[in-house]
């Protein structure tokens, strides 16, 4: 048997310390942003748990000294808005991600949209606020919700573009292959084939870009801004929403049961964001289970 020399000791020493530092630094990390989670999580619930009704999520907002309001109104402008951006910015970026991953290989023009795509990601959504306030609210003169869906919608496009090039990328070329040999073409074979193969990470990356953008402000206030009404001038009018609310109630509004009304708002998106990044989760499982 070789002998083990002192420097292959101490070399030895050296890597298991290294090893338990950066695991107990690793653990820590977890602990740290677990524990910020879920003090986040249970503030919000203490705070907004005792003011959840039924006429709570039913009713409209009322103006700032009116009591016996609700949020029934942001709600559904808050729906409306995601929705448009849902429409508006999904399908482009999916088809962009088709084309990156099935035909823009190794090409210019599918390393430039490539580049846009990731630096988009990094955009300050106030930027994107900005951006549609200039090119929509003022020619249109005045806030609307379908202003604030397109904020959103370029928030969502590099989000699903990106997701949805990295999933097509996974299904093996086996499968181009064989579509492609039996006389398919090229365009049938990406949509028929590929894209059925990875449809659960295409959903997965959809949801992604929902909940990254639901509870989204800083657009809001530049495009759709805030309405006591129902949305029903979604197209040429101030739109009730969500986000817009919270910040309304928690730094605008004198009045404690505002407060305590923003809170309950908070509440309601954090549920209906947990329940987006649940359904991920289980959907991204259940892909890679049935691999």
């Amino acid at each position: 048997m070789t002998a083990i020399t002192p420097d292959k000791r101490r070399g030895l020493f050296r890597r298991k310390l290294a090893d338990r530092i950066v695991g107990v630094l690793s653990v820590a990390a977890l602990v740290l942003a677990l524990a910020g989670m879920v003090w986040i999580l249970w503030t919000v619930f203490s705070r907004g748990a005792s003011v959840l009704s039924w006429s709570f999520l039913t009713e409209p907002s009322k103006p700032y000294g009116a009591l016996n309001g609700g949020i029934g109104n942001a709600i559904l402008g808050t729906l409306a808005i995601t929705f448009g951006a849902a429409v508006m910015g999904i399908p482009p970026a999916l088809l962009a991600g088709i084309y990156l991953a099935e035909f823009g290989r190794g090409t210019r023009l599918g390393g430039a949209i490539r580049f846009a795509a990731n630096v988009m990601m990094g955009m300050p959504s106030v930027v994107v606020g900005l951006f549609v306030y200039a090119v929509l609210v003022i020619p249109m003169r005045g806030f609307s919700g379908i202003a604030g869906s397109a904020a959103l919608a370029i928030l969502m496009f590099p989000v699903v573009l990106r997701t949805t090039e990295d999933m097509l990328l996974m299904v093996p070329d086996s499968l181009r292959e064989s579509a492609l040999a039996l006389g398919c073409s090229r365009a049938r074979t990406a949509v028929r084939i590929v894209c059925r193969s990875a449809r659960g990470g295409l959903v997965t990356g959809i949801l992604l870009a929902v909940a990254r953008v639901s509870g989204e402000t800083a657009p809001l206030l530049f495009t759709a801004l805030w309405s006591d009404a129902w949305p029903k001038s979604y197209f040429n009018g101030p739109t009730a929403n969500l986000p817009v609310l919270i910040t309304e109630y928690a730094t605008n509004s004198p009045f404690e049961e505002q407060h305590a009304a923003g809170w309950g708002a908070a509440l309601v998106v954090t549920l209906m964001v947990l329940l987006l990044n649940i359904s991920t989760r289980i959907i991204f499982k259940e892909k890679h289970n049935g691999r």
